[in-house]
């Protein structure tokens, strides 16, 4: 049974919920019970001998948990004689048989049904009279890794979501990301590290600070497994929302990771895994979302800590948070002395230029730059998140950079690899091939310039798409076609993205046109200036300002000076003007006689109604 079936076949409990729950609140029975019961089958062979060793320890006055884990093959056990299967053979006390059962598991277990809030919903059911029926429905189901394997099932709490965030207006992209960005994502980071994955007992860290469900935590994973059956890959993340927590840790906890790696709450206000840094990090945080409610925390950071804490370079604005997690994943990275780090994160465009010069948000990406830590930013085709169609962009983010890269800051416009959805899932209406992903990350690989050449027929019809790459000859156009070219993978120098705010100064005059001077002070004697003539500019970093102000100012305003006091210096990625191509508008010949074809039809049309 494929994911779509499978969730669709649990979504069909909706239908005894009906009239007893919201629409909004399906997801709070659906999602704790399609748990327990993969939790319930992956258990289900070991039971028996579970039960017998902790009869056999009890009476030798042994603590049981070590033994218990061991006989269960996996991290996690219950002590209940209980199963989703025997509570239904005693329908009266299944309310309580179900608490008892629950109990049964391992601590981690208990958390997990603990942050669904599941003893509410067991007495709500029970009051409904529904308690049995719906406890019926998932004994029903088998859910044991052998039928539904870990990538599938995680497949199927992801639609389980997106159901539940549809049927209550709310944002399922906030809870997890799209598994054809994740695999682009995860291709990206691993992709320079291909030969040192590869080696026998490979040992790596991944984490993920807004994990959601865990999909990109997972996916990584089940990369590494095919890159590296021997290699192991060990997991950590943090998550604030309680059910995709529950979720993630669920899904951990089968796939036999150390759960107490996933950490509960605001990643921002609260570090779940303080002083620890990681080998490869993935992130998609939420896009404009302010972070008001933690800016106590945040600001008490930023000043008393400075660059000792997650926020020294600076902080963005109070209604986008955005920048604040890449700042939290830069202060996570393995130092370059111990092997270095590489992550993905997923931003929308407000980081790339969002800020002027001494601005937080300009800081940020100045310290960035200025150590050489991005590799890359890639664009993504809108319309592929659930809840939002805006322009993203994946920034690689690397402190070990190969010598190829160094100095250097890859842009690669992606915003062309898409291919239409066969039906829209919310604000998702495009989506990533496998040949789309297979092509950026060879454009990140390759790390070298190309162009997108699209042939066209006689017509005006695309018939062809090919990249070329620097020093390789364009396709050749079809009879009466054409060729179009248009940058696709850029390269350059840090400095690139720098810049000087100069503010330029006019002299104030009085009515009489008189320069005015100073009076007092410092500035008794020296010319004053007009504030209302007052204005900036921004002048490459590796252009001269001398020679920029002579050039660009002076012959417009021979009396203007510079305050070399107010100077700043910025940094910003205008990334859609790297990749504009300009298009000469058709000559006015053309556009004249196509004027003159539509009119002469419509005065025949008019002649014929007259007629």
């Amino acid at each position: 049974m494929n994911h779509q079936a499978l969730s669709a076949f649990i979504w069909s409990v909706a239908d005894l919920l009906r009239g007893d729950y919201k629409p909004a609140d399906y997801g709070s029975v659906i999602l704790p019970f399609t748990v327990l019961r993969r939790l319930d089958c992956v258990l289900e062979p070991t039971k028996a001998d579970v039960l017998a060793e902790l009869e056999k320890r009890l009476k030798a006055g042994f603590d049981p948990e070590h033994f218990l884990r061991r006989k269960s093959g996996t991290h996690f056990f219950n002590t209940s004689p209980m199963d989703l299967q025997k509570l239904l053979g005693d329908p009266d006390n299944i309310a309580a048989n179900l608490t008892s059962y629950v109990q049964g598991f391992s601590e981690e277990v208990r958390d997990i049904f603990e942050k669904f809030e599941f003893h509410n919903q067991i007495d709500k059911l029970a009051r409904a009279k529904l308690l049995f029926l719906v406890t019926e429905k998932f004994a029903g189901i088998d859910l044991h890794p052998d039928k539904v394997a870990n990538s599938q099932m995680g497949l199927v709490f992801e639609e389980l979501i997106r159901k539940f965030a549809e049927a209550s207006n709310e944002t399922a992209g906030d809870h997890f990301t799209p598994r054809e960005v994740i695999n682009l994502m995860v291709n990206l980071i691993f992709v320079e590290d291909d030969a040192a994955l590869s080696k026998p007992g490979v040992v790596r860290t991944i984490y993920d600070p807004t994990a959601g469900t865990g999909g990109m935590l997972s996916v990584a994973e089940e990369h590494l497994a095919e890159l590296n059956p021997g290699a192991r890959l060990t997991i950590s993340g943090q998550e604030l929302n309680p059910e995709s927590y529950a979720i993630c840790k669920a899904d951990m906890l089968i796939k036999g990771q150390n759960v107490s790696n996933i950490a509960f709450g605001n990643t921002l206000s609260e570090d779940g895994h303080p002083g620890q840094t990681f080998d490869y990090m993935l992130a998609n945080p939420p896009f404009g979302v302010e972070w008001k409610k933690v800016e106590k925390e945040v600001r008490r950071e930023h000043e008393q800590q400075g660059f000792n804490g997650r926020f020294g370079p600076g902080l963005p604005r109070v209604s986008d948070g955005s920048m604040l997690f890449l700042l939290h994943m830069l202060a996570k990275m393995r130092p370059a002395t111990e092997g270095g780090c590489r992550f993905g994160i997923v931003l929308n465009g407000s980081p790339l230029f969002t800020g002027g010069a001494g601005s937080g948000e300009s800081e940020i990406r100045r310290y960035m730059l200025e150590n050489d830590l991005v590799e890359a930013i890639i664009a993504l085709p809108t319309d592929m998140f659930f809840n939002t169609g805006i322009a993203t962009y994946i920034w690689i983010v690397s402190n070990r950079k190969p010598a190829g890269r160094k100095g250097q800051v890859q842009l690669i416009d992606g915003s062309g690899f898409w291919r239409k959805m066969r039906k829209s899932l919310g604000s998702k209406r495009k989506e990533l091939g496998e040949a789309h992903i297979r092509q950026i990350t060879q454009l990140f690989g390759r790390a070298e310039a190309a162009e997108i050449a699209t042939v066209l027929d006689a017509a005006g019809k695309e018939v062809a798409r090919e990249i070329v790459w620097a020093g390789e000859k364009a396709p050749e156009a079809p009879q009466g076609g054409k060729v179009k070219r248009a940058p696709l993978s850029r390269l350059f120098p840090n400095s690139a993205f720098g810049y000087r705010t100069i503010t330029v100064e006019r002299t104030l005059r009085d009515a009489a046109g008189k320069i005015v001077l100073g009076e007092r002070g410092k500035n008794k004697g020296k010319q004053q200036a007009d504030s209302a003539l007052r204005d900036t500019e921004n002048v490459p970093l590796a252009e001269d300002v001398d020679a920029y102000f002579k050039r660009e100012v002076l012959p417009h305003a021979p009396d203007a000076w510079i305050d070399e006091s107010k100077t700043k210096v910025g940094f910003e990625v205008p990334f859609n003007r790297q990749f504009y191509v300009f298009e000469a508008p058709r000559p006015l010949e053309e556009i004249d006689a196509d004027l003159k074809d539509v009119t002469d039809r419509i005065k025949a049309m008019i002649e014929e109604l007259a007629a």
